[in-house]
């Protein structure tokens, strides 16, 4: 519907247009405020508000915010709502949420089970191996690094993260065959990851890229999970490429837990747990 109206805007009259350039600036607040506001914000009159719906195709304001809090609702396609200078702060915060909720369900859609299945396997393989599981990443990327690491040694797994290109460069060079790398990378084009990609990969280790489709880094790993989410720097837009990928990491360290689980580990995640509370101010 969004795309529809976008193709066809230049071809409404210019109060038409403005309407317009209303709904996609702000789908959901569109399907949601009365028509004093929307012809108010759009700087036209209130007939022009339903001439326009008129001329979309819809019998008018009613059904056409109908149809649209259906599409907005659905999440598909991909929606940025980028912050506008006049946003108030509750303006700010349903953009800043709905932008991520729809990255999600986005991902949800489009992520392959298949990549994320051999993802968990060779983690996995390398886990019960005794191999070196590590993750590298860069800027947000070596924080989702991280935070990767903290899940898995949680699960009794001795993990190495490093954000620093040149620790990545030689921590690869030691990697061999039955030890598990984790590439992480918005962009996928930090000339030290992909360095420490090619030595790893060369050197036997399997390599799982999170990364955009069609960069450098998706071509140069074994298995590529695509987390395609284009951050917007020509006005502030929500970081949501981090959350993104924390919650790639999220499902494989939930996938390698089930694998390796046995009755060993929901002790140990107990103890854990009471030794951090024990720790904490009453």
């Amino acid at each position: 519907m969004l795309d529809r109206l976008k193709a066809s805007l230049s071809s409404l009259a210019p109060a038409e247009q403005r309407v317009g350039r209303l709904v996609l600036a702000d789908p959901r607040a569109f399907a949601n405020l009365p028509v004093s506001e929307l012809s108010d914000r759009a700087h036209v009159s209130k007939p022009t508000v339903v001439r326009f719906c008129r001329s979309m195709g819809y019998d008018g304001l009613s059904d056409f915010k109908l149809k649209l809090a259906g599409s907005v609702s659905e999440g598909v396609p991909f929606i940025h709502r980028s912050v506008d200078a006049d946003d108030k702060t509750s303006d700010v915060m349903v953009k800043v949420i709905d932008n991520a909720v729809a990255a999600f369900l986005k991902y949800r859609n489009d992520a392959s089970s298949s990549a994320l299945e051999r993802a968990a396997e060779a983690l996995t393989g390398a886990v019960q191996a005794g191999r070196r599981v590590e993750f590298y990443g860069a800027g947000n990327s070596g924080i989702v690094a991280q935070d990767a690491q903290h899940k898995f040694f949680r699960l009794g797994v001795h993990t190495i993260a490093y954000s620093d290109g040149h620790m990545q460069v030689m921590a690869a060079s030691m990697m061999t065959a039955g030890d598990c790398l984790v590439v992480i990378s918005n962009s996928g084009r930090t000339r030290d990851l992909m360095d420490a990609c090619d030595i790893a990969r060369k050197n036997g280790a399997t390599t799982i890229v999170i990364t955009a489709s069609g960069s450098p880094l998706a071509a140069a790993g074994h298995i590529h999970l695509a987390a395609n989410h284009p951050e917007g720097y020509d006005r502030y837009s929500p970081m949501v490429s981090r959350l993104l990928h924390l919650t790639i990491v999220d499902i494989l360290a939930t996938s390698v837990a089930l694998r390796i689980g046995g009755t060993h580990l929901q002790p140990k995640l107990q103890e854990m747990k009471n030794n951090l509370r024990s720790k904490r101010y009453t």
